[in-house]
C-alpha cells in the first residue's frame, strides 16, 4: 500500500495516469494457495460443491491491501484498517465468495500516543499493507506490518479469533511485506517500493538474520509494491501492483533471493464497479482442488476499497493469466467448486444490540479507545472520554463499515444522562464529514444535523461542523438514521433522519455530499460517537445497531 510520504508512492503514480478503468492487457500471469502454494489432495467424503455464479465485489465493504490464504478447508484474508483500532482484521471464508469478521491480528495500536487520541492523532498512519501467514510447523498464524516506516511488529496467534500476542519487533521496516512460510519452514519477507528486498528470519521469526536486494523496477513500469510472496511447485514468485492500475510478478527459479524476471499481470484492466478502479493489490490462492484465484481490490470511493475475485490458470511455463470475461475482471463467475461450508457465515450486515462481554470484530475505534469510558452488555454504553468540540479529536468513536452499493444504519440511543454541552449521535466519518444527534445544552435536548467537519491533507482539523438543522424531541430515547450511497465515479448523498417511536422517521438536514477523494484511503463509515464540549461525566446508551441493505 502506498502512501502520501512516499516518494514514488500511490500520489505521484495516480497524478500522472488519468482514467484508470480503459481496455485490458494480459499476458502471462500466477496464483498462490496455503504457506508455500501446494494444495492437499481433497479428504474422502469432501467432494467440492456445484459451482453457482458470484457477483463482484465478493465484499461490498472497505476492505483494502488483501492477504489472503487457505488453511485446510477454511480461507483467511487480512487488510489494511490505518488508524482504526483493534486493527488487522482477520476475515475467514469456506468458499471465496462469502466473508465473515473473525477476528483482529492487531489488538490495539500500541504505537505511539498519536494513536490514543490524545493530544496528538494518527490518521492515516498506522496498519498499512501487511502479511497474513500460516505456519503448519507450530500451527500457529502470523501477522507483519511495518509501522511509521520505522520497525516491523509480528503477532501471532493458534486461532485467528486471538488471543494475538506480539512475538517481536524487528528494527527494519518492511515496507508493504509479503510473509513466506517455505517448504523447509524457513521465514522470508518479500518488501519495498520500487527496490524490492527479501528478508529471511531466524526460526523463531524473532530476528532478522539477512536481507539483499533483489530486483529494481525499470523507469518504463514505474513503481512497484505491494509485494506478495509465494513458492510454487518450486518456483518463487513475489506478486506486485503497480498503484493504482497494474500488477506484475518476479519469479525466481534460483532460490528466494533471487535472481528475478518480470511479466506484467494487468494494466488499466476494466474493472467489476462502475465507476471504479483497476483491480489490484492483492493476494492468489488455490483451492482444495487445485484452481486458482486472484483477490484484489477496487479503488471505490466513497465506499473505500472493495474486494473483487477471478479465476487464475497457469501458462506451461510458470506464469499466471487471469481470466476475463468480455476483456474485463468480470462482474460473475462460476463459484469455486469447493466442499460444502460446515456452517453459514456470521453476515456483514444486520443487528447487533451489544449484548455479551465484548464487542463483535465488525467494530473498529477511531483511534485507541480509552477503555474506561465504555462497556457492553444490556447495549452499549459510551461515556465521554474527551471534552471538546472537534469530533476528529474525541476518543471513543465507534466505528462500522458501511455497506455498497447503498445502505442504511439505525440506532436506537438512550440520551437520559448525557449532561450540558454533550454531544451524542451517528455520523457519516471520514476527512469531510456530518452527522444527526443529541445536543444538550441548558438543560434542552434537541436533535440536530451537523454538516462541514473537515480536515486537510495533513489530516488537520478545519472545519468542526455547522449545525443546519434541529428539531426538539420529547422523552430520553431518539432512533437515529444515517443512508449512505457509497457508489463510485462521483460525489454520493448521505441523508439522516430520526424517529421517536422507531418506525416513522423523519428527515433531518439538506443531503451529504460525500467526498470521493482517496487520499485519506479508508472509506466512509457509520460513527457512533459522545463527546463533551464542557465537562466529563455524560453517557449515552445504545440499545441497537441496524445496517440493512435495500
Amino acid at each position: 500500500m502506498s502512501c502520501p510520504q512516499q516518494p514514488l508512492g500511490r500520489r505521484r503514480v495516480l497524478a500522472a495516469a488519468t482514467g484508470l478503468a480503459t481496455g485490458a492487457f494480459l499476458p502471462q500471469a500466477a496464483a498462490f494457495g496455503t504457506a508455500t502454494g501446494s494444495a492437499p489432495p481433497p479428504a474422502p467424503g469432501t467432494a467440492p460443491a456445484a459451482a453457482a455464479q458470484y457477483t463482484n465485489p465478493v465484499i461490498w465493504q472497505d476492505f483494502a491491501d488483501i492477504d489472503v490464504l487457505r488453511v485446510g478447508d477454511t480461507y483467511y484474508a487480512s487488510a489494511s484498517t490505518m488508524h482504526y483500532s483493534p486493527g488487522a482484521p482477520v476475515l475467514r471464508s469456506y468458499d471465496l465468495v462469502n466473508w465473515e469478521i473473525a477476528g483482529h491480528s492487531v489488538p490495539v495500536l500500541d504505537f505511539g500516543a498519536k494513536y490514543d487520541l490524545n493530544g496528538t492523532r494518527g490518521y492515516v498512519r498506522g496498519i498499512w499493507a501487511s502479511s497474513l501467514a500460516y505456519r503448519p510447523s507450530n500451527r500457529t498464524f502470523y501477522w507483519l506490518g511495518q509501522i511509521d516506516f520505522a520497525r516491523t511488529y509480528v503477532y501471532t496467534a493458534t486461532a485467528v479469533e486471538g488471543p494475538w500476542n506480539r512475538l517481536t519487533t524487528i528494527g527494519t521496516p518492511y515496507y508493504d511485506a509479503g510473509l513466506l512460510v517455505d517448504s523447509d519452514d524457513t521465514l522470508y519477507v518479500a518488501y519495498g517500493n520500487t527496490t524490492i528486498s527479501v528478508a529471511q528470519l531466524s526460526p523463531d521469526g524473532r530476528n532478522q538474520v539477512r536481507t539483499q536486494q533483489v530486483f529494481t523496477t525499470p523507469s518504463s513500469v514505474g513503481t512497484l509494491e505491494g509485494s506478495r510472496f509465494y513458492k510454487i511447485n518450486g518456483q518463487y514468485y513475489i506478486f506486485l501492483t503497480r498503484p493504482a492500475n497494474g500488477q506484475y510478478i518476479l519469479k525466481s527459479s534460483s532460490g528466494p533471493f533471487g535472481p528475478y524476471t518480470m511479466r506484467q499481470v494487468l494494466l488499466d484492466l476494466r474493472g467489476p464497479i462502475a465507476g471504479g478502479g483497476v483491480p489490484h493489490q492483492g493476494g492468489l490462492v488455490q483451492t482444495q482442488s487445485g484452481a486458482w484465484y486472484y483477490m484484489a481490490f477496487v479503488d471505490a470511493y466513497p465506499g473505500g476499497r472493495m474486494p473483487a475475485l477471478a479465476p487464475v490458470t497457469w501458462t506451461p511455463d510458470g506464469w499466471p493469466v487471469v481470466q476475463l470475461v468480455n476483456g474485463a475482471w468480470g462482474t460473475s463467475y462460476p463459484g469455486p467448486a469447493v466442499p460444502a461450508p460446515p456452517r453459514q457465515v456470521t453476515p456483514m450486515v444486520g443487528v447487533d444490540t451489544f449484548d455479551g462481554t465484548s464487542l463483535k470484530p465488525r467494530w473498529e475505534w477511531n483511534h485507541n479507545p480509552d477503555t474506561t469510558k465504555w462497556s457492553v452488555g444490556n447495549g452499549l454504553t459510551l461515556r465521554t472520554a474527551t471534552v471538546t468540540n472537534d469530533l476528529y479529536s474525541a476518543r471513543n468513536t465507534l466505528t462500522h463499515r458501511i455497506q455498497g452499493p447503498t445502505s442504511t444504519a439505525t440506532v436506537q440511543l438512550d440520551h437520559s444522562a448525557m449532561r450540558d454541552g454533550d454531544r451524542a449521535g451517528l455520523a457519516l466519518l471520514r476527512d469531510s464529514s456530518a452527522w444527526i444527534g443529541v445536543k444538550r445544552d441548558g438543560g434542552t435536548t434537541r436533535i440536530v444535523m451537523v454538516n462541514g467537519l473537515t480536515m486537510d491533507g495533513n489530516w488537520n482539523t478545519t472545519g468542526t461542523g455547522t449545525e443546519v438543522a434541529s428539531a426538539t424531541v420529547p422523552g430520553s430515547r431518539v432512533w437515529l438514521r444515517a443512508g449512505a450511497d457509497i457508489r463510485p465515479g462521483a460525489a454520493r448523498p448521505g441523508t439522516f433522519s430520526y424517529s421517536t417511536d422507531g418506525t416513522n422517521f423523519t428527515r433531518l438536514g439538506p443531503a451529504f455530499s460525500m467526498g470521493n477523494d482517496w487520499r485519506f484511503f479508508m472509506g466512509y463509515r457509520f460513527a457512533l460517537f459522545n463527546h463533551a464540549t464542557q465537562a466529563l461525566g455524560g453517557a449515552v446508551r445504545v440499545t441497537r445497531f441496524e445496517l440493512s441493505v435495500p
